[in-house]
């Protein structure tokens, strides 16, 4: 038995005070907020998600608010940077609009193609490249429109404690294509046209601190329950401790960590998130799980109130 992952589902990370985190991903990138509930394990703490304007799998960046948190540390057993994809012709317009709203950022070229590189106000790395491949954003939202807007995620780059056990498993257990080295990375990349490129670092990188401004995990995607379950049986068959299904509402959930001390998650396309609120509302108000629905009075007032507001 062999199995090929489609690429990434999703790709969760830890930040500050929600304002601040809405404000940089929908007012200045201009990705919808697709949804906002709490975290599941810590119901006492928003967990928001942002992507194009389906929430489709391969555009999801989902995020847990601390406010005062402690600040992490960016290393080994992490998502070092995360990559968006933008249309061709785009990267003017966002070198532009970051220098308008005064994020610093670099321009570097990997593997012959040239990225914008820079931070969000919580200190994660992220990058925009131009491709062809993905379909175009249709959210149009704060200046941002469907000829420029992100369409997803191009992709990600992993830092790992153990570089040559992540490359095994992301070849001969994920499934994922080798394409090609340039100096210090190793590209994968999976069947999708979206979030569909993995860069490795191949020199072993120090341990990262789990914090502020850190990926908590990158998430895979699964067909259905049933090819989830598949996973789950070849995870394991390849040595790998796997959890049991998590339901999360809008998709289930398996993890595993694997040997660079990554945490990796299969999660299930299906049913995504118009399922609980309209494809035209979603977002809009606070969501809860059914086990928290009657709580939803003192969660709600333990929760600091944000407002999707466009960017001058």
């Amino acid at each position: 038995m062999s199995k090929k992952t489609m690429g990434i589902h999703h790709i969760t990370a830890i930040v500050g005070h929600p304002q601040e985190n809405v404000d940089f991903y929908a007012g200045l990138l201009g990705l919808r907020l697709v949804k906002q509930t709490v975290n599941f394990d810590d119901p006492g703490t928003y967990h928001l998600y942002f992507g194009d304007e389906g929430g489709k799998p391969g555009t999801i960046i989902t995020f847990f608010p601390w406010a005062g948190a402690r600040q992490g540390k960016i290393g080994g057993g992490q998502v070092g940077v995360t990559s968006y994809v933008v249309p061709m012709g785009a990267l003017e317009f966002w070198g532009n609009r970051l220098e308008k709203f005064k994020v610093p950022f670099n321009k570097t070229v990997r593997f012959g193609e040239q990225f914008l590189q820079f931070d969000d106000p919580h200190g994660l790395h992220l990058e925009l490249v131009e491709r062809e491949e993905g379909e175009i954003n249709h959210w149009n939202f704060s200046g941002v429109t469907p000829e420029v807007a992100i369409k997803g995620f191009g992709g990600a780059t992993l830092l790992s404690t153990q570089p040559n056990r992540t490359a095994d498993l992301l070849e001969n257990v994920m499934g994922l294509d080798l394409v090609g080295k340039d100096e210090d990375f190793a590209r994968y990349r999976s069947s999708a046209n979206i979030g569909n490129v993995i860069d490795l670092k191949l020199t072993s990188n120090s341990r990262g601190r789990m914090g502020v401004g850190t990926v908590h995990h990158i998430a895979w995607r699964a067909i259905d329950d049933q090819d989830q379950l598949d996973w789950q049986k070849y995870v394991a068959a390849n040595g790998y401790g796997v959890t049991p299904v998590q339901d999360r509402n809008y998709f289930n959930a398996i993890y595993f960590r694997e040997h660079g001390e990554i945490l990796f998650e299969i999660a299930t396309d299906p049913p995504g998130f118009a399922h609980d609120e309209s494809q035209e509302t979603m977002g809009e108000k606070l969501m809860l799980p059914a086990q928290y629905e009657s709580q939803r009075e003192r969660l709600t007032r333990g929760l600091i109130p944000f407002t999707v507001r466009e960017l001058d």
